[in-house]
């Protein structure tokens, strides 16, 4: 469909034929089973993100079922619409990579999904665009390909995998379950949860990065509230969902609607706070502001700058009782009213601004007002007044180890350690994942309580690609809770949104482009307090400490042809673009450099 929101007169166009361009789109139109006299109609068409793993199988189920119901749509009311084929983007499996040097791809694989899409949607010249997402990470390169594009669009979330159970315990497990056990003495245990953990299909099911990003791209208006918190494997998203999709994308083509007429700097504020009161993922600060840059909004000078945000994390609180701090997972949410339950929640409250447009053709308000979501249960969804958790789950740490800010905690899954809301710890300083998971595996009796594990060179451009650190996460955490110590880490790498514990990521500048954080040495205090949100090491507070481990380093990487020894080299095509263009994390730690 045009952008402007109207059908384009079939009539002006039928006599406007281009043999040589056009031969091979009436073959392509008679082997779909369409009207070849539509051909030079507007293009419309679904996409669909595809990977290695079960959180991708369900895709195209929904991909053919959306696209018949498209095809319907447009013989039913013989629109002058040229439909395509589907079209899939590449993602990796990060719950299997997670641990491995192959996890550097994962970040980078949101990035070739935009590059994938965008190559579609405009060399196709797309018009009208319905993407079926899956995983982490693609759902936001899809959702900032479609901002670029700006036509009518909506995300379709493919939903959840259900959790699954110890067959012996009965204990309800889920991936995450699996990263925590993975040292545990009990071989037969292992075995079990890796066989039962993930009984169907679907992406993560708890409050992990992907529900955090659907919840996100929903609220920001790209895709119903009401089709986020169902399972992959929930019959409604084949049966019920895909007519009211092309009831969506033909009311924002009728109305003249894009993308960016819903991202606004209001929803994603909106956006923002429903992810904060979800006890969310870590990874929203990474992929806010890259959503933010490609619907042309700078997220922290006009959304919200990092003070505003931590103001909102103070006051917002948490309402679900949800994986990985909580108990239930995606599908119980959807049982107790789904994400449209906690939306209602904090419009009641006046936490949202329900005036913002969404994808339905209704604002924020209206789309809740006819969905009319039950009232928290007090089990799984809580209600503003008597909530799970009082304050909000995330918080960003400036300081001498963060001087541009940026660094980011999840105080929704912090266990212990925190007195007072400060840790001081001592510092253990590894200079890769690899190094520190040798440790944790061959020698975990040497880690004590009050250690502030560190790892870097695992940034944007260090790794690069900035891998998520799951497996050591996990591995500390459980190490914790059988020794009855407290174990923190800070990163310039970046979580799972299953990582739980005192974990501090995205901090910046990152140690490959010789941030503070490449100067921290063994034995140095490091302090995270909450009551200022700072992260300090007091070594570096001494000017000259700083000077003489800033000559030091340089001096090494001048040495090394201006890249430090410490930083690994890389040899693939994808590495090496990511190392020379990514951006920092807080600015999205995105292949976006070259387009600014």
């Amino acid at each position: 469909m045009s952008t402007t929101g109207e059908l384009m007169d079939e009539s002006s166009r039928r006599d406007v034929w281009r043999p040589g361009q056009d031969c091979q789109a009436v073959a392509t139109a008679r082997s779909l089973g369409q009207d070849v006299d539509k051909i030079h109609g507007d293009a419309w068409g679904v996409v669909g993100t595809l990977g290695d793993s079960v959180c991708y199988v369900g895709v195209a189920d929904k991909v053919t079922a959306i696209h018949e119901a498209l095809a319907q749509r447009i013989r039913d009311r013989d629109l002058p619409v040229r439909l395509l084929a589907p079209n899939y983007s590449g993602g990796i499996s990060d719950g299997q990579r997670n641990g491995t040097p192959q996890m550097r791809y994962s970040l980078i694989g949101r990035e070739t999904t935009n590059d994938g899409l965008s190559l579609h949607f405009e060399g196709s010249e797309m018009r009208g665009i319905v993407a079926v997402v899956a995983c982490d990470k693609p759902p936001v390169g899809a959702t900032a390909a479609i901002l670029e594009r700006d036509v009518p669009a909506v995300v379709v979330s493919d939903g959840s995998i259900r959790p699954g159970t110890d067959p012996e315990t009965g204990e309800t497990i889920d991936l995450v379950s699996c990263f925590q056990v993975a040292g545990d003495p009990d071989a037969a245990k292992r075995e079990r949860w890796a066989r039962n953990a993930c009984p169907g299909h679907g992406s993560c099911g708890g409050i992990f990065t992907y529900n955090t990003m659907q919840s996100f791209i929903a609220v920001l208006g790209l895709e119903p509230l009401h089709m986020v918190s169902p399972a992959s494997e929930d019959a409604r998203r084949v049966e019920e969902f895909p007519e009211q999709i092309v009831d969506c994308l033909e009311i924002m083509t009728q109305r003249g609607i894009t993308p960016r007429d819903l991202a606004t700097p209001l929803a994603f504020r909106n956006a923002a706070v429903v992810a904060i009161a979800l006890g969310g993922s870590t990874n929203v600060v990474l992929h806010a502001p890259e959503i933010a840059r490609a619907a042309g909004v700078d997220f922290w000078s006009e959304v919200m700058t990092q003070q505003e945000f931590n103001r909102l994390s103070r006051t917002v609180p948490v309402l679900v009782n949800a994986r990985p701090f909580g108990q239930y997972s995606m599908v119980d949410i959807d049982t107790a009213g789904g994400l449209q339950a906690v939306v209602a929640e904090l419009l009641r409250h006046d936490l949202l601004d329900g005036s913002t447009l969404t994808c339905t053709g209704e604002t924020l308000g209206e789309q809740i007002e006819r969905l009319d979501p039950p009232a928290p249960d007090g089990q799984v969804v809580f209600s503003a007044a008597e909530p799970f958790k009082p304050t909000g789950g995330l918080r960003l740490l400036s300081g001498n180890l963060a001087p541009d800010g940026g660094a980011v905690i999840k105080l929704a899954g912090v266990e212990t350690g925190v007195v007072d809301g400060r840790f001081e710890g001592r510092a253990r300083v590894f200079d890769s994942e690899q190094e520190l998971l040798r440790a944790l595996i061959e020698t975990p009796d040497e880690f004590a309580d009050r250690d502030m594990v560190v790892i870097r060179y695992e940034g944007p451009r260090g790794a690069p690609g900035m891998p998520e650190m799951l497996d050591p996460t996990s591995r500390i955490t459980a190490l914790c809770r059988t020794k009855g110590i407290s174990i923190a880490l800070m990163t310039d790498a970046r979580f799972s949104g299953g990582s739980v514990g005192l974990v501090i990521g995205h901090v910046g500048p990152e140690a490959a482009l010789g941030g503070p954080i490449a100067l921290v040495e063994d034995g140095d205090t490091i302090t995270v307090d909450l009551n200022t949100d700072s992260l300090e090491c007091a070594e570096l507070a001494d000017s000259a400490v700083w000077q003489a481990r800033n000559a030091k380093w340089q001096e090494a990487a001048a040495a090394n042809g201006g890249v430090h020894p410490l930083v690994r080299p890389v040899s693939t095509r994808l590495l090496r673009r990511m190392r020379a263009l990514a951006a920092s994390a807080i600015d999205g730690g995105g292949m976006a450099e070259a387009v600014r």
